[in-house]
């Protein structure tokens, strides 16, 4: 099979969360070639009629879709799996219509709570004019300001966090955050407690839940917020980058929790279609209760991120990995193919 890795147009110059892409590239590259793969590399920009004669001159089989941002534009991300549906060229990971409901967060947010997936209520978005708290509004009032479209932790530092007795002057703050945040962002309500990701990949028998992690803030003062936030994930000069690893040991005490974690995952793949690989970011509160914060369709595959990290731990061979994400994205009839 030959496969065409398209991951977005990044420079030297780029910020680190952006050139990270690369390091999937190459990584899933190696993938492919120990799967006995031929492969090819194009970059994706807003001009999406040369991807697409590229595509069609390279002759691929499948795309491997890296695409994180178009145009450094994080809100566009769903476009390029559009325009594969249009090609009817297969592709990896989550279909378009999935990618766009997960990657814009107050959507995903929307659908979550329709579908009595727990998540914390939130205010906003704003650009807009809703004031207004949705969904489950038990808690402290705190939150967090986040970025609509943006993921990999832009634009979150300690000044995201806020705490506000009346919710009605949460909303105007959102303005002065919105330019650090890729333009468009909400307040969610804080969730005090700890932190997991779950990762699923898919298989021959449906999704498999990999071994669930926690996130341990290890050293954080009480004045700490307790928040993976940018400097934590790609600062290698910050306190927060070496204070936040992620652990897979837990007591048997941890059971129930972990179970309630793991289902409510699967919940989140079905709910949302969901192929090939995903996560799911939760807190969980003091009371034990479980809070979907995010669902990441197509999470970061880099060797060193959270997803390579739980197939190691599930004893999944990082190229095995790759070929189970190629066959979810066949159609039916070639799905197990050359794989």
């Amino acid at each position: 099979m030959h496969v065409a890795i398209v991951h977005d147009t990044v420079s030297d110059a780029d910020a680190p969360d952006a050139r990270d892409v690369m390091a999937q590239a190459d990584a899933v590259a190696r993938a492919l070639k120990t799967l006995g793969h031929s492969f090819c590399r194009i970059s994706c920009s807003l001009n999406l009629l040369s991807v697409e004669a590229e595509l069609r001159r390279r002759q691929v089989d499948l795309v491997f879709n890296l695409v994180e941002s178009i145009g450094g534009q994080g809100r566009l991300i769903h476009l390029f799996p559009f325009c594969l549906d249009a090609m009817a060229l297969p592709y990896s990971g989550a279909r378009a219509e999935a990618m766009m409901l997960t990657s814009g967060k107050v959507l995903a947010k929307g659908w979550m709570a329709a579908a009595g997936i727990p998540t914390p209520a939130w205010i906003g978005p704003w650009p807009g004019h809703d004031r207004s708290v949705h969904g489950n509004d038990a808690g402290e009032n705190i939150w967090i300001i986040k970025s609509v479209w943006e993921h990999a932790s832009i634009g979150l530092d300690e000044q995201s966090i806020v705490k506000a007795a009346d919710p009605a002057t949460v909303f105007p703050l959102l303005r002065s955050r919105a330019p650090l945040l890729g333009g468009a962002c909400f307040a969610e309500r804080f969730i005090a407690g700890r932190e997991f990701n779950l990762s699923v990949l898919a298989g021959p028998h449906g999704p498999v839940v990999l071994p669930p992690a926690e996130i341990v803030f290890e050293g954080y003062t009480e004045e700490m917020p307790r928040i993976v936030d940018y400097r934590a994930k790609w600062d290698e000069a910050a306190f927060e980058y070496h204070h936040t690893p992620r652990r897979f040991d837990f007591d048997s005490s941890d059971q129930g929790l972990l179970g309630r974690l793991e289902a409510i995952a699967i919940q989140c793949w079905d709910h949302f279609g969901l192929h090939g690989y995903a996560r799911v970011d939760f807190r969980v509160d003091p009371a034990g209760h479980p809070w979907v914060l995010e669902i990441n369709a197509n999470p970061c595959l880099s060797p060193d991120a959270g997803f390579a990290a739980a197939l190691d731990r599930a004893g999944i061979a990082y190229a095995d990995a790759v070929g189970r994400i190629i066959a979810d994205g066949l159609p039916p009839d070639n799905a197990g193919n050359d794989i």
